[in-house]
């Protein structure tokens, strides 16, 4: 019998959905390809994962503390944002072992605080006030200084804003400040702060805090939403009329009308996330996240990004979006892409980049 069909067989389903659906999101976010490879072939059951990956980041880590005592600041940020991406990809997930998966997150803030003052455009951590709680961000700013324009970049179900390091580096490269958050029943605030499909309302405090910051102009903002992230930045492009233009990938039209067809990780990890008992509950709760008789608000320019073979997210969401704004609209249907086209982001990253800074009014480079 052929050893390496007999391992394949053996894991666990949800090892090969994990594995199936987003290997490319994994090596495009910056996990390197040999580290996926070698990490994804020695787990066999879903309870190894967030163990597995927790190794493989501590390596990283472990270059990053060491360049970091050399004085090799540079080199430092580099291995700690990668460790930081391990940590993550260990926990995204792993909602069935609460305890395992916050002891990974800490370790994905830490590794990525680290980073921040040393990277090519240093960041900083802010907080921002919201609802008698605080928000947690990350304030990247462009080489340059002045006011540069800002993109309030919205994270996904699983994601968080330590995954946003290659997408705030293009933003960053074409002279925009990048604001990326943990908004309701993400990263940072998902512990206490459960998922509202009235995203807007964690926008706003987002974007009130710009209009604290002197160093940026508040007067240039710009949304950018991934996955469940691009319902949220097309929901809050809607209601947030500060907003000069907004960009959405693969962001569903109608959270419910996805959520039995989501693979089983998906859901409990959207469960767990909007603080639901059940998954009937659930299911209740995705219902109020809809751009029904909202996305005819939208009057802001908007980028909709759809991949042609997602079947998370599949693109008639991204058409019915398109076809249901008010104000200048691009839709990009990447041919041959997986959900967010992460297996083709060089048919739109860049692309969406030049689009949202030209409605920034920055200069083309």
């Amino acid at each position: 019998m052929d050893m390496d069909k007999t391992a394949a067989s053996a894991k666990d389903k949800r090892v090969e959905i994990a594995i199936h659906h987003w290997a490319p999101r994994f090596v495009s976010s910056g996990v390197p390809l040999t580290d996926f490879e070698e990490v994804t072939a020695g787990i066999s059951r879903w309870d190894e994962w967030c163990a597995a990956w927790g190794a493989r980041a501590a390596i990283h880590e472990d270059l990053g503390r060491q360049a970091l005592a050399g004085g090799f600041t540079l080199s430092a940020g580099e291995h700690l944002t990668r460790a930081a991406i391990c940590y993550h990809f260990g926990k995204f997930m792993f909602v069935h072992d609460l305890e395992q998966m916050k002891r990974a997150h800490r370790k994905v803030i830490e590794c990525r605080s680290l980073a921040l003052p040393h990277l090519v455009f240093p960041g900083e951590r802010v907080e921002m006030p919201y609802q008698g709680k605080r928000l947690a961000g990350i304030l990247r700013k462009p080489a340059g200084g002045g006011r540069p324009p800002v993109v309030v970049m919205c994270v996904g179900l699983d994601s968080t804003k330590e995954e946003l390091d290659v997408y705030e580096g293009i933003f960053l490269a074409r002279g925009m400040a990048t604001l990326s958050f943990d908004g309701p029943g993400q990263g940072e605030a998902e512990y206490d702060i459960p998922i509202r499909g009235d995203y807007e309302v964690a926008v706003k405090a987002v974007v009130d805090f710009v209009e604290t910051r002197p160093d940026l102009d508040a007067s240039r903002v710009g949304l950018w939403g991934v996955s469940l992230g691009g319902y949220y930045a097309a929901r809050a492009a809607a209601f947030e009329k500060r907003a000069k233009a907004c960009i959405s990938l693969s962001g569903p039209y109608s959270w419910v009308e996805t959520f039995d067809g989501r693979n089983e990780l998906s859901r409990e990890a959207f469960r767990v996330r909007s603080h639901s008992k059940t998954v009937e509950e659930a299911r209740e709760v995705a219902r109020t996240l809809t751009l029904e008789g909202v996305a005819k608000n939208i009057r802001c320019p908007i980028f909709v990004v759809g991949g042609e073979l997602d079947n998370l997210t599949p693109p008639h969401n991204a058409k019915r979006i398109a076809a249901e704004v008010s104000g200048p609209c691009e839709l990009l249907i990447v041919k041959g892409g997986n959900h967010v086209a992460n297996n083709r982001r060089y048919l739109f990253q860049t692309q969406t980049a030049d689009w949202m800074a030209q409605r920034l009014g920055v200069p083309k480079r």
